[in-house]
């Protein structure tokens, strides 16, 4: 075997095992802890799922293309223009991407910057703080933490009682009216 093959054979070989791995991996989806809510927004328990993995083709078959953007790609909407700037009814706002509990519209409120934004989420377990250092500035990205859908961002500058603001994407959320 000439020294070409030999490193096309090697290099084949290794990309199989990665791509077996990959879907292995995948197939061994990890479970998370997140609390669950009943469309009064009342606790119901905390449940243990599965954490959700697609690729970027079942992503993007799902979601429309702002949404693949700004959940899939760590996007950002432009200010003033998602669909729960203004909005003002009382519910629930889960994940666009998996439908996982988030934010409780009472702790909504008007930051005057163009995305809506909450003093606190519905249960810290259905969302994952992680530092991003990205465009030169550190900020705190906040996730999903069931399927890792970028929601946003949370700063220190919020109101009481929490003080922090959960600066979110409208393309990152689904809202549905209180019942009950």
């Amino acid at each position: 075997m000439n020294r070409k093959s030999f490193l096309g054979a090697l290099t084949g070989g290794l990309g199989t095992s990665y791509f077996a791995m990959a879907a292995t991996e995948k197939g061994r989806a990890k479970t998370i802890k997140i609390v669950q809510f009943d469309a009064a927004g009342n606790r119901t328990g905390v449940e243990e799922v599965e954490k959700i993995v697609k690729s970027d083709e079942e992503w993007r078959k799902q979601l429309t293309p702002e949404q693949f953007e700004v959940t899939r790609k760590k996007g950002t909407e432009r200010a003033f223009t998602g669909k729960y700037a203004d909005n003002h009814a009382d519910g629930i706002y889960h994940c666009i991407c998996c439908n996982t509990p988030l934010f409780d519209a009472k702790t909504k409120f008007e930051s005057g910057t163009g995305w809506p934004s909450f003093y606190q989420p519905l249960a810290k377990e259905n969302v994952k703080d992680i530092v991003d250092t990205s465009y030169g500035m550190a900020r705190t990205e906040v996730e999903c933490a069931r399927c890792a859908a970028h929601l946003g961002h949370v700063f220190e500058d919020g109101p009481k009682p929490t003080g922090l603001r959960y600066c979110m994407n409208s393309a990152s959320l689904n809202f549905t009216p209180r019942k009950g």
